[in-house]
């Protein structure tokens, strides 16, 4: 779906945009122009943006360090 017209940005390239790394509607604006022409589009964006990164990061695996904190016996 179309999010912003101007620039002809969809929702798939958000989240594509996402999946690269982009993190936020700065980094959304300079990479795709959206919500630089009118503005309209950007609660959209917005939104869209939002669930992308919740989205990802739940998918994303935090490497657990295991420490041993047992202490030697005296």
């Amino acid at each position: 779906m179309y999010v912003c017209l101007c620039k002809a940005v969809t929702d798939k390239a958000i989240r594509q945009q996402v999946e690269a790394g982009a993190c936020s509607m700065r980094e959304l604006k300079q990479n795709l122009g959206v919500g630089t022409q009118c503005g309209k589009c950007v609660c959209q964006a917005s939104d869209i943006l939002d669930s992308a990164l919740s989205k990802h990061s739940s998918q994303q695996r935090i490497p657990v360090l295991m420490v041993n904190n047992s202490r030697p016996a005296a």
